[in-house]
């Protein structure tokens, strides 16, 4: 399952969620999305030819200018790659994306763990190891998005405001 967006909906609305999300990303041209059910309540998985954090940013404006446009989407969430559920690969891809973090900025791990039994606190271990930064939960410069999905894990290094929330945004 190869994807590059994470979405969230309210359960049982998944289908709507994914027609909207469908319509927005080809009013965007991108002529052929893939809106993916993870057959997790309230999940899909979005496979799109454009840049994810550029989608994020034009719903974002879409959101602000008419907040009734969007009407099942909760969270959209960029993601950099998608790698087998395994700690091994999932360090591996961090290392690879960790570049991003400068050298005086912070970051956190967030994890966030559907259908497995890894265990989050060695995940965060193993991860925060290839990290040469400093720490900071409370605001991040930085964000080492850890998202497992059953037997895959999408890994993204993000700014916080590369995430959309459509609630927080309508609420201002």
């Amino acid at each position: 399952m190869k994807f590059n967006l994470i979405a969230t909906t309210h359960r049982g609305l998944e289908h709507k969620a994914s027609s909207e999300l469908f319509a927005l990303l080809t009013q965007m041209s991108d002529e052929a999305p893939d809106v993916m059910r993870t057959g997790i309540l309230g999940l899909l998985v979005v496979k799109t030819n454009l840049q994810p954090i550029k989608v994020i940013e034009d719903l974002r404006k879409i959101v602000v200018e008419d907040p009734l446009r969007i009407r099942y989407l909760l969270r959209l969430i960029p993601v950099d790659t998608v790698v087998d559920t395994d700690i091994g690969k999932i360090v591996d891809a961090v290392s690879s994306l960790a570049s991003r973090i400068e050298e005086n900025d912070t970051f956190r791990i967030t994890i966030e763990k559907r259908r497995t039994s890894l265990s989050s606190l060695e995940v965060i271990h193993a991860v925060a190891n290839v990290i040469n930064r400093s720490v900071n939960l409370e605001s991040p410069d930085w964000i080492v998005l850890i998202e497992i999905i059953g037997k895959y894990t999408g890994v993204s290094v993000i700014k916080l405001d590369q995430m959309l929330n459509v609630i927080k945004v309508v609420r201002g």
